[in-house]
């Protein structure tokens, strides 16, 4: 369904429909039972006839055609009512469709994004002859992603009621000669019963045939089922506990990895989407609290050391492997991954040898292929990553081998003489480490880590995780050169920016978003700012941490400009808002320059798009205290602009060969555009809050000052 299509539907039709059969029902039901009307029924014809004495043929046959008519009767009303339930729910369900798609194209279009008829998301900013000199800020590629991501997500819920009332309106309608009284009562059990038929058919088929040798239609129409039922508890449960725990393994690996190596490219990109697809089947049906679910659960992990082989071929993937491998979609159920995550590292620590040595095995199990071995680990933490509860309570908890115990965290994350080896890619770098990350941003930030959704307030655990993420890497920095942890950990940086300048303002408190990480110690003695240093040199987390850093700084100079009055010496306070952002935008120019001069991990204009990608970031940590601030709606708007048209326009730096500079040509730039950005935040800030330009920009002045020390001061405890 279009969005075109759902903005011009017509109900009224439907709710004529739904009319019609409140009153078919009524009368249908009357002549069924009796109910509301008295005089003859069928269901009272029933009861004298079998209360009748019958003789002859009569007793037989007669008897029979009356009692099987009464029942016919009963079963028209039956249908009736699915008929009704069915119509009703979907004239409801496309009702709030309609309302949905209309709030979210009413919300974009303050945002200055147009939806098309397609659901493709624009921007669309009038021209100057039209806007006049009234600023209009142009919505980011990441807001318009977003907001297209919303759109798809209610088409795809109305292209489904659709599809689940169509197929349960034919299914009642099928049989020209014969009524069934069995209906669904509504779409919610049409949903469920229709999941439960295509999981019958699909293990049916799994059983009768090796989905090796499936024909690629029949791997597309699995795939379509698993599009249309993924989310359906219905079907995830029947097919997962109908082919039992080492069915739905074998299943997989069968499928995945036939005899004969790779298979042809046309096919792959069809296992690719089935992989994603099963996996989030999977997930669903983890949810279930059913004790067929439980049983499945729990012998799934009992196989994780059993080898799963091809036909007629001794060895094969171990369960873990294969289990893994359909982790990295869907929100798994908490409990499991905990007890999966654990088991997994029982038997890893328990194997006689290094990781990539219990993981041997070759078998092609992720789409798209690689020549690598599956290690369990790097699906495991993506299923993490896409559940925060379970990933915080996994990096908290520990597993016990021979009698010793070992912290999950240090196992995994830290560096220490009991820490796993990862198994390296053709790069040197962790292959894992990237998918870590993901689980890393999922324990801290709250929410899955490619998710749209507004984190919570920080809990104690995360911010606590933080702390031990700063620590760690903190103290051993050189860990992350080049590392795939790199974007991860900006992104929890940005996320942590209020906490992060906190650690870096001495006594000064800045209040943070929930619960504070504490890093005040971590910054006097140099950890934090060798954390941000090493996390800097990524050119997307450069772009995030300086996107938020120019966010939370802008927001203190605001919020010291609405409580003015509280301070005899304002000038000081704003410069003690302002230092702690500028001490990091001097970090940042050092790792940047460190990267692209000294160590050679980046081009320049790497660390420009990661300006310019990652300013989500800005919008991040204003949400956090936009109410704060001196402006709301649409001029609040304009300030979140401004910040990211600041960040792009005073870090980015033109990369052309003419353009090339020498390093400390640079860093003095950076220094001066630095300054420039918290000049640009005080001015508006003291003139919004009733300050005179004159006065304004002598107070802007004081601070770009104070950004100039605070940025040296940045730039030599990073190493400049």
């Amino acid at each position: 369904m279009t969005a075109g299509e759902l903005t011009n539907l017509r109900l009224g039709t439907l709710d004529a429909a739904v009319s019609d059969w409140e009153k078919m029902y009524a009368k249908l039901n009357t002549l069924a039972t009796g109910t509301g009307g008295g005089g003859a029924s069928a269901k009272g014809l029933e009861t004298q006839a079998n209360a009748a004495d019958w003789k002859g043929d009569n007793a037989t046959v007669t008897k029979a055609f009356v009692t099987k008519t009464a029942a016919e009767f009963l079963d028209v009303a039956a249908q009736a009512k699915s008929v009704l339930g069915i119509l009703r729910d979907a004239s409801a369900a496309f009702k709030k469709h309609k309302t949905d798609l209309r709030t979210v194209i009413d919300e974009v279009a303050k945002k200055n994004i147009y939806i098309n008829d397609n659901g493709g998301a624009i921007a669309s900013v009038p021209p100057s002859a039209v806007a006049g000199n009234k600023d209009i800020p142009k919505p980011t590629d990441e807001e318009v992603a977003a907001a297209e991501r919303r759109v798809k997500r209610i088409l795809w819920e109305a292209s489904e009621t659709d599809r689940i009332a169509a197929r349960a309106l034919r299914a009642l309608a099928k049989d020209k000669h014969d009524f069934s009284g069995d209906g669904p009562g509504g779409l919610k059990e049409a949903d469920d019963r229709q999941g439960k038929a295509d999981a019958d058919y699909w293990a049916k088929k799994a059983a009768e045939s090796n989905p090796k040798d499936w024909s690629d239609e029949d791997v597309k129409r699995f795939n379509e089922t698993l599009v249309n039922q993924r989310d359906n508890p219905g079907f995830s449960e029947r097919f997962a506990t109908t082919l039992g725990a080492d069915g739905t393994l074998q299943f997989w690996r069968d499928m995945a990895s036939p005899p004969g190596g790779p298979v042809d490219d046309d096919r792959a990109k069809i296992l690719a989407q089935v992989q994603d697809n099963l996996s989030m089947t999977l997930a669903t049906a983890t949810q279930s609290e059913s004790p067929a679910i439980d049983t499945w659960k729990r012998d799934v992990i009992a196989a994780g050391d059993k080898p799963f082989p091809i036909q007629g071929l001794p060895m094969g993937p171990n369960g873990f492997q294969v289990m893994s491998s359909l982790m990295g979609k869907g929100k798994f159920d908490t409990e499991f991954l905990n007890d999966y995550g654990k088991g997994m590292l029982e038997y890893e620590r328990n194997f006689n040898g290094k990781p990539e040595h219990a993981w041997r095995d070759m078998a092609t199990l992720d789409y798209p292929p690689t020549d690598k071995q599956s290690d369990p680990f790097i699906g495991f933490m993506e299923g993490l990553g896409h559940n925060p509860e379970a990933s915080l309570e996994f990096f908290n908890d520990k597993t016990t081998v021979d009698g010793k115990d070992l912290d999950n965290w240090d196992y995994l994350v830290a560096k220490g003489d009991d820490a796993r080896e990862w198994p390296p890619g053709e790069d040197g770098k962790p292959v894992g480490h990237e998918a870590m990350g993901h689980a890393l941003e999922s324990a801290t930030l709250g929410v899955p880590y490619d998710s749209d959704t507004p984190p919570p307030k920080h809990s104690a655990g995360s911010a606590d995780l933080v702390n031990r993420l700063v620590a760690e890497y903190g103290k051993n920095p050189d860990s992350l050169d080049g590392s795939p942890l790199n974007g991860s950990l900006g992104n929890i940086t940005a996320e942590y920016m209020r906490d992060v300048q906190d650690g870096m303002n001495g006594d000064r408190d800045i209040k943070t978003y929930g619960d504070n990480a504490d890093l005040q110690a971590l910054n006097d003695d140099g950890t934090l700012k060798n954390f941000l240093g090493a996390v800097g040199k990524d050119p997307d987390a450069y772009g995030a941490i300086l996107n938020s850093q120019q966010a939370v700084t802008t927001e203190l100079v605001n919020e010291g400009y609405h409580d003015k009055a509280k301070y005899e010496e304002f000038s000081a306070e704003t410069d003690n808002r302002v230092r702690p952002g500028a001490e990091i935008a001097g970090i940042m120019a050092e790792s940047r320059t460190q990267a692209v001069y000294d160590d050679k991990i980046a081009a320049d204009a790497e660390f420009n798009e990661g300006l310019a990608t990652a300013d989500k970031w800005a919008d991040r940590a204003l949400d956090m205290g936009l109410s704060r601030f001196p402006v709301a709606g649409d001029a609040a708007g304009i300030v979140i602009s401004e910040i990211k048209e600041s960040v792009v326009g005073h870090y980015t730096r033109d990369s052309s060969a003419e353009a090339a500079q020498e390093r400390s040509t640079f860093l003095e730039e950076q220094r001066s555009k630095s300054a420039g950005a918290v000049y640009d935040a005080t001015y508006q800030a003291a003139v919004e809050s009733g300050v005179d330009k004159e006065n304004a920009a002598s107070q802007a002045d004081a601070a770009a000052r104070e950004a100039k020390t605070g940025y040296g001061s940045g730039r030599q405890r990073a190493g400049g």
